[in-house]
C-alpha cells in the first residue's frame, strides 16, 4: 500500500474518531425527552452485540416489568415497600457478569483519577461538559495528583454506597452501614449529627465543587473555613474524590480546598476523575437502554464500585418527595433543599436511575435499602444468603 494512501487513510480514521467523540459529548449536553416516554429498560442487553446470541434464552420481561409498575413521582409510589424484605439474596453470578460488562467500557481502577506524570503544572484541560472552556493545572492540583490509583489492588467483599436522600432519617441504618468493608459517601455530606441513621465510617467520599458554596458558604468567614477544614480532617485517610474538570465555574472552589489540604497537611488521598470517565459510564448504561442525560454521583459510584466490591448495598437512594407510605421525604437528610429533579433544566434523570437500580435489586445484583434497618438486620454471625445460578441472567 503506497505511503501516501496509508497516510490519508490514517488521517481519515483519526478525523472520524474525533467527530464521534465530539458528537457523544454534545449528546450528553442536550436535553433528552421526558423519562416517562423513554423506551422500556432492557438490562438483559448489557452484553454487547457480538455476544448477544448467548442470551437468546433470557426472559425479556424479567426487568422491563419493573418499569411498568414504577410511577415517576409522588406519594402514590408504593412498590418499593418490598425492597427491604428479608427475601433478598445476593446473585453472585449476575454481579460478576455486570462487572465484566462494565470493564468493557472503563477500568475504574485507572479512571478513578488522573495520575501525576500524565499532566504537568500549566497544562490546559478542556472541561468535559463546557468543552469550549478550559482551565490550567495549578501547582497545588499537581502536587495532590496521586502517583498510583488510590484503589490499586483493592477488593472488598461488602461495600455500602450512601446517598443523601431524606429517606435515611429515622432509618437506624448507621450500624449497618458502618459494618461494611468499604463505605462510599457522596458530596461531603455531614455524618456526626446523623450517625445513628447514616453511620460514621468513610473510605471514599465525593466532593463536587458546588459543595463548597452550598454547604460551606464559599468559605466567606473564618467560621466557615474552620467548619470546612474540620470536615476534611474528619476523613482521616479516606479518598477525597473531586470532579474538578467536569464543568466551568468551580475551579476557584477546588483551589480553595486544595490550599487548605496542603497548608494543614490534611490526611486525605485526593483523586480527580479522568476526562473519559463520565462518558464511559454513560456509554455503558446507554448500551443497556438506560437513557440517562448525565449520571448522578450515586450511579457513578455504583458503576465504579462493581470493580472493587463483590456485594454492593445502596442506602439513601430515593428520588421521590414521599416515602412508600405517603410521608414527606426531604431531598437531602441534612438540609432544606427542594426537589428539582423533575425540572426540564435538570441534568439528571433520577427516577429512571432508581427504576434501574430497583430492577437490579430484584435480581440480586445489588441491595437497595429504602426502609428502616432494624427489621432487616441479620443476627450477628448468621450466614448471608447467596442466590444460586437460576437467575434469568446467564454468564458468557
Amino acid at each position: 500500500m503506497p505511503l501516501v494512501f496509508r497516510t490519508l487513510l490514517f488521517g481519515f480514521v483519526t478525523l472520524l474518531v474525533v467527530v464521534l467523540i465530539i458528537d457523544d459529548i454534545a449528546e450528553v449536553e442536550e436535553e433528552t425527552a421526558n423519562p416517562g416516554h423513554l423506551k422500556k429498560m432492557n438490562l438483559h442487553r448489557a452484553i454487547p452485540k457480538p455476544h448477544r446470541k448467548a442470551t437468546a434464552h433470557v426472559d425479556p420481561t424479567a426487568v422491563t416489568r419493573v418499569s411498568k409498575d414504577v410511577k415517576p413521582v409522588g406519594p402514590s409510589y408504593n412498590h418499593t415497600a418490598k425492597l427491604s424484605s428479608n427475601n433478598w439474596t445476593f446473585n453472585k453470578t449476575l454481579s460478576n457478569l455486570i462487572r465484566k460488562n462494565i470493564l468493557r467500557f472503563l477500568d475504574p481502577e485507572r479512571d478513578i483519577s488522573i495520575l501525576k506524570g500524565t499532566l504537568k503544572p500549566g497544562d490546559i484541560i478542556h472541561y468535559v461538559f463546557d468543552r469550549h472552556s478550559t482551565t490550567n493545572i495549578s501547582e497545588n492540583l499537581y502536587r495532590l495528583l496521586p502517583t498510583v490509583s488510590p484503589m490499586k489492588n483493592q477488593h472488598h467483599k461488602r461495600c455500602a454506597i450512601v446517598g443523601n436522600s431524606g429517606i435515611l432519617l429515622n432509618s437506624s441504618c448507621g450500624p449497618d452501614i458502618d459494618s461494611h468493608d468499604f463505605v462510599i459517601r457522596c458530596n461531603l455530606a455531614p455524618v456526626d449529627e446523623f450517625s445513628q441513621d447514616v453511620g460514621r465510617r468513610t473510605n471514599l467520599v465525593t466532593m463536587n465543587p458546588s459543595v463548597v458554596q452550598r454547604a460551606f458558604q464559599d468559605l466567606v468567614s473564618e467560621e466557615w473555613r474552620d467548619r470546612f477544614l474540620q470536615r476534611l480532617q474528619s476523613l482521616s485517610g479516606s479518598v477525597l474524590w473531586i470532579p474538578a474538570f467536569m464543568a466551568k465555574g468551580g475551579e476557584e472552589r477546588v483551589e480553595w480546598a486544595l490550599r487548605l489540604i496542603l497548608s494543614h497537611t490534611v490526611d486525605v488521598r485526593t483523586a480527580f476523575p479522568s476526562l473519559r470517565l463520565l462518558h464511559a459510564v454513560r456509554g455503558y448504561w446507554l448500551t443497556n437502554h438506560v437513557h440517562i442525560k448525565r449520571p448522578t454521583t450515586g450511579l457513578l459510584m455504583y458503576t465504579m464500585a462493581t470493580r472493587f466490591c463483590d456485594e454492593i448495598h445502596l442506602y439513601g437512594f430515593w428520588p421521590f418527595s414521599h416515602d412508600p407510605q405517603g410521608k414527606p421525604v426531604k431531598y437531602h437528610y441534612y438540609d432544606t433543599l427542594k426537589y428539582e429533579y423533575t425540572s426540564s433544566s435538570s441534568p439528571h434523570t433520577m427516577p429512571l436511575e432508581f427504576r434501574t437500580l430497583s430492577a437490579l435489586h430484584r435480581q440480586g445484583a445489588l441491595r437497595l435499602h429504602t426502609g428502616t434497618c432494624d427489621a432487616d438486620r441479620r443476627p450477628e454471625g448468621a450466614p448471608e444468603q447467596v442466590a444460586d445460578n437460576t437467575s434469568p441472567w446467564k454468564p458468557l
